[in-house]
């Protein structure tokens, strides 16, 4: 393991040091399953002499995650984008315009919407989750709202009974963007057996790699059928055109195996991650003007990612806080930044004034975690953490020089 150590701030790397990790530490997860079993499910494919359009390993994988979130159905697509788009635009209610979505969320939230033809209309979301809830939700539920799209945040789950109730109660579909809870369970069940649907992501930087790809579960037997002739041109299984608005949005064989051999290790998955949570929990507890966001483990949960919230008395701000750990390859990223709705869009939305997401857009961050992030990583991630809380005063000094220059 090469790692610097640092003694004086003329030793960060930002001020012309080496850096502290010679190779960069990622904020995704970037697992790299068994290849043995990788190359057994490939089997089944290449047996079948069938690589895309549903094929074996396509229909094993869909079996098997309906199975793992206990929903009565999965269906798979080329990408988690797909998947969201597709769905959405099955769930929306024809003739209405608007789709409620946080503003702190993925970045391309606003262009699905605009492909489906919706408006973004943008919410708020609780301060203790960074997840909308039914509270943040109802004021924003008018006549002209098609679709409730609640994406749950890096940690920890949103509301999900209260939007259950939410969305019953007024009569909105409700779509659960669950790419960063692949593990988790709530006091109403298991993550992807609620709501009308859920989405998820095979991408690399998720929980299940299918080094990219997507999946629907629902209890809706009926959206299955839509959502497997949507992403086949809109043909059913018999090569019948039954909608106009299909495209070719089927996941391969190969991701499908690739998908199914991460399926595989996902217990122990979550069993390392829990040990990478653990170490930054230790580390950073007492280190002052740093809180973690610890997960709630009275459910199950995968402790994935790693996300700190920067207190008033952390002496430099976010931007420049990540600045330093990039420049030592600890690719710390902002969480969510900027919000949705700061980002100028040349399609039609529902301008919204959302202070708390403001607020909040500039404190949190994420840290490294992930497969190739080891324990002792972590420890130095933290002393360099530590370093800047020490340093902060000549450090600032050196920033404000160098912009000054």
């Amino acid at each position: 393991m090469f790692m610097i150590e640092k003694s004086s701030i003329d030793d960060l790397a930002i001020f012309g040091g080496p850096s502290a990790f010679a190779l960069p530490k990622s904020t995704s997860n970037l697992l790299q399953p068994d290849f043995d079993r990788f190359m057994a499910y490939s089997d089944l494919f290449l047996q079948a002499q069938q690589y895309t359009d549903g094929g074996p390993a396509v229909q094993l994988l869909e079996r098997r995650l309906a199975d793992f979130h206990q929903a009565a159905d999965c269906v798979t697509f080329c990408s988690g984008f797909w998947a969201l788009a597709l769905t959405i635009a099955a769930l929306a209610f024809p003739g209405k315009s608007e789709i409620i979505m946080p503003s702190l969320t993925y970045r391309r939230m606003p262009d699905i919407a605009a492909w489906i033809k919706l408006k973004p209309h943008f919410c708020e979301v609780e301060p203790s989750t960074l997840a909308v809830s039914a509270e943040t939700v109802a004021p924003h539920i008018n006549a002209d709202t098609a679709l409730i799209l609640a994406p749950h945040p890096i940690v920890n789950n949103c509301d999900v009974a209260g939007l259950l109730c939410l969305a019953e109660e007024r009569n909105v579909p409700l779509l659960f963007d669950s790419v960063e809870s692949v593990y988790e369970a709530t006091a109403d069940g298991k993550v992807g057996g609620l709501g009308h649907a859920e989405a998820f992501s095979l991408h690399a930087c998720k929980l299940l790699n299918g080094y990219g790809g997507g999946y629907v579960t629902t209890r809706d037997v009926n959206l299955a059928r839509q959502l497997r002739a949507l992403r086949r041109y809109g043909m059913d299984e018999s090569g019948r055109a039954i909608f106009p608005d299909g495209m070719n949005a089927s996941l391969n064989e190969m991701h499908a195996a690739m998908a199914l051999a991460s399926l595989d290790d996902v217990e122990q998955q979550v069993q390392r991650n829990r040990e990478r949570y653990y170490t930054y929990r230790r580390g950073l507890v007492s280190l002052p003007g740093i809180r973690l966001l610890e997960f709630d483990d009275s459910h199950a949960t995968g402790y994935k990612n790693i996300v700190v919230e920067l207190l008033d008395d952390w002496p430099l701000s976010r931007d420049e806080t990540i600045r330093i750990l990039n420049a030592e390859n600890a690719l710390v990223r902002a969480y969510y930044s900027p919000p949705l709705h700061q980002k100028p869009m040349e399609f039609a939305y529902v301008p919204t004034q959302l202070p708390v997401t403001d607020q909040l857009a500039e404190r949190f961050m994420n840290l490294p975690c992930g497969h190739l992030i080891s324990n002792q990583d972590i420890e130095r991630i933290v002393d360099l953490l530590a370093f800047i809380a020490a340093k902060w005063a000549p450090i600032r000094a050196r920033l404000d020089a160098q912009g000054a220059a």
